[in-house]
C-alpha cells in the first residue's frame, strides 16, 4: 500500500496543521480540481465502458454496483437515484457493499479485506453475461472488490474497474479498467476526498450518459424521472411546458391524463394523440421522444 500513490505523503500540505482556517479550507477545496481533471483524462475510457455496456441492458442486463467503504457508498449512492431520476427499475441498480446494508452508516471492520465475500455476494444475485459490473475502489486492491471482480469475469458479465492508482488488479483485470489518478492526498490516506470526488464524478458521468443512450432524455431534459412528490410533481410540470410550449392548463390536463409520465404528455400535447397513442408511439421508437414525433 506505500507504493500507491493515493497513499503516498503530500509533501505540499506538510504543515497543514499550522495553516489558518481560510488557508486550510482553501487547501481542501482547491485540491478538489485535481478530481475534475484526472476524470476529464478518463473521458475516451469512460466512454467506451458506456458504449459497452449499452447493448447489455438493452437486453435486460442489470448495472451492478461493487465497492467498500467510501467507494462502496457512492456506488449505492448513484444506484439508488436511478430510479426516481430516470424511471429505471429498481431490481436493475444494485449495489453490493463490504459488509451489508449496515456497513451504509457504520464502517463493519474487516469486511472489505475477504475477497471471498465480494464473490458470494455477487453470485447471489446470479451475475450474467447481460449485466454490467462497475467495481469502485480507490486503492484499486480492495479484496472484496477483486473478489467481486474475478466473480464477475467468471460470469461473464462486462466489468468496469474504478480505481485511482494505475497497475491495479481492479484497473488491470477488468474488462475495462479506468483509472482516475487523483494523486497524493491534502490529508495524507484520506481517500474520502478528491479520489472519492473523482469516483463520484465518473459514476454520475458513466450512468447520466447510459441513461441518455437509453433514450431517458430528451434534448437535455430529465424527462424519464418518477414524479413520487410535490417537488418532482413541479419539475414534471415544468419540464412538460418547456419542451412544448403549452401553458400550465394544459401541460397540467396532459400530465394528469396520463399518470405523469412527462414523455407521454409531451408527445400527447405535440402530436395531438390521446395518452394511449402516444404511449404507443413512443413504445414504437424504443422510448425516444424525438423518433416518436417524426411523422
Amino acid at each position: 500500500m506505500s507504493l500507491l500513490r493515493t497513499e503516498s505523503h503530500n509533501e505540499h500540505h506538510a504543515a497543514l496543521d499550522q495553516c489558518s482556517t481560510a488557508a486550510l479550507v482553501s487547501a481542501l477545496v482547491d485540491d478538489q480540481a485535481e478530481a475534475v481533471a484526472a476524470v476529464q483524462a478518463a473521458g475516451p475510457l469512460l466512454a467506451q465502458a458506456v458504449d459497452a455496456a449499452l447493448p447489455r441492458i438493452q437486453a435486460g442486463g442489470r448495472l451492478i454496483y461493487a465497492g467498500a467503504g467510501t467507494s462502496g457508498r457512492l456506488g449505492v449512492l448513484d444506484s439508488v437515484e436511478l430510479p426516481p431520476t430516470f424511471s429505471w427499475p429498481r431490481e436493475r441498480a444494485l449495489a453490493l457493499l463490504a459488509g451489508g446494508e449496515g456497513a451504509m452508516f457504520q464502517a463493519v471492520e474487516g469486511a472489505e479485506d475477504r475477497a471471498e465475500l465480494g464473490a458470494a455476494d455477487l453470485q447471489a444475485l446470479g451475475a450474467n453475461a447481460n449485466d454490467v459490473l462497475l467495481l469502485i475502489a480507490a486503492s484499486g486492491a480492495t479484496p472484496y472488490v477483486v473478489g467481486a471482480l474475478r466473480a464477475g469475469n467468471a460470469a461473464g458479465a462486462l466489468t468496469i474497474g474504478i480505481a485511482n492508482n494505475p497497475g491495479t488488479p481492479v484497473a488491470t483485470q477488468a474488462q475495462i479498467g479506468i483509472v482516475l489518478d487523483t494523486g497524493p492526498e491534502v490529508i495524507s490516506g484520506s481517500t474520502r476526498l478528491k479520489a472519492g470526488t473523482a469516483q463520484k464524478i465518473a459514476l454520475n458521468a458513466f450512468s447520466s450518459a447510459l441513461m441518455v443512450r437509453l433514450n431517458k432524455v430528451y434534448g437535455n431534459l430529465m424527462v424519464d424521472l418518477r414524479a413520487s412528490n410535490n417537488k418532482l410533481l413541479d419539475r414534471a410540470l415544468r419540464l412538460t411546458q418547456h419542451a412544448t410550449g403549452a401553458d400550465e392548463a394544459l401541460a397540467l390536463e396532459a400530465l394528469q391524463a396520463c399518470d405523469w409520465r412527462v414523455k407521454v404528455a409531451i408527445v400527447m400535447l405535440l402530436s395531438g394523440l390521446d395518452a394511449a397513442g402516444a404511449q404507443s408511439r413512443l413504445d414504437a421508437a424504443e422510448g425516444s421522444v424525438h423518433r416518436a414525433l417524426q411523422p
